[in-house]
């Protein structure tokens, strides 16, 4: 073989070595890739799967702790001695995050008071001021008041939630305000008079008005543990409210 020659298979030599090493720079790179990918795609997955786990409803307890309505308006839910924490929910039928409150967390306060680690206190009160939202939002808190007998306060209150009206109609009718009563099982031969009536509807104004200035509440829902007000990140993941509200009873 010529000099020539010799230079010539070198350079074809080197080629391939560089060739080689592009590819195995190529390979590291794609791997690379995919590694961070999969790892991208886990992290958010994880994030995701967090989130839906703390924002996951409780499975009511099939006992309910003792209810006491008062004529005031405040209807405590309490285990017999239960005195603290203090859990205060303000709350209005029409608001929509107050439904959303329900459905996501109600489970959590109502399973902690059977279980004596809290007292619960509903407040149900009127913050809208224009219609058809405030005249929605009045007519359910008056019939609210009608009904005297805890656990069938506890059942309509939950049923006003479930029949929640749109924002931009009528609703809460007096007519059906009666008949969800009777459908869970209200039997008070004057539940029917006191809702068509409105026989409760300037108490029901003046209990949100006093509520209002009293706790300066900027909107529902709010909920406070021994005064101090949760934030929404936290009322709104079950597994934090509870967290939250354990914590306050030590």
């Amino acid at each position: 073989m010529g000099k020539g020659d010799r230079s010539s298979a070198r350079r074809e030599k080197i080629k391939e070595q560089q060739e080689a090493e592009r590819k195995r720079e190529h390979r590291k790179k794609i791997i690379t890739y995919v590694t961070v990918g999969v790892v991208a795609v886990g992290a958010v997955a994880a994030g995701w799967l967090y989130n839906m786990m703390r924002s996951r409803p409780e499975e009511a307890l099939a006992a309910a702790a003792p209810i006491t309505v008062q004529p005031e308006g405040p209807v405590t839910m309490a285990a017999a001695g239960v005195d603290k924490p203090v859990v205060d929910i303000y709350e209005d039928f029409q608001c929509p995050a107050c439904k959303q409150l329900e459905i996501t967390s109600g489970p959590t306060f109502k399973n902690l008071a059977s279980e004596g680690k809290a007292k619960i206190v509903y407040h149900p009160i009127t913050i809208f001021g224009e219609e058809p939202t405030k005249g929605n939002s009045l007519r359910a808190g008056a019939a609210s008041r009608c009904v005297s007998n805890g656990s069938q306060w506890i059942a309509y209150h939950d049923k006003l939630f479930k029949k929640q009206p749109s924002e931009s109609v009528e609703g809460y009718k007096l007519e059906d305000l009666v008949t969800w009563g009777k459908e869970v099982g209200v039997t008070d031969p004057a539940f029917e008079q006191c809702v068509k009536t409105l026989k409760y509807a300037n108490a029901q104004v003046l209990y949100s008005q006093k509520v209002n200035k009293e706790q300066n509440l900027t909107g529902t829902p709010t909920v406070k543990v021994n005064g101090k007000k949760l934030d929404n990140s936290v009322i709104f993941a079950p597994s934090d409210l509870r967290s939250a509200i354990l914590d306050a009873a030590k």
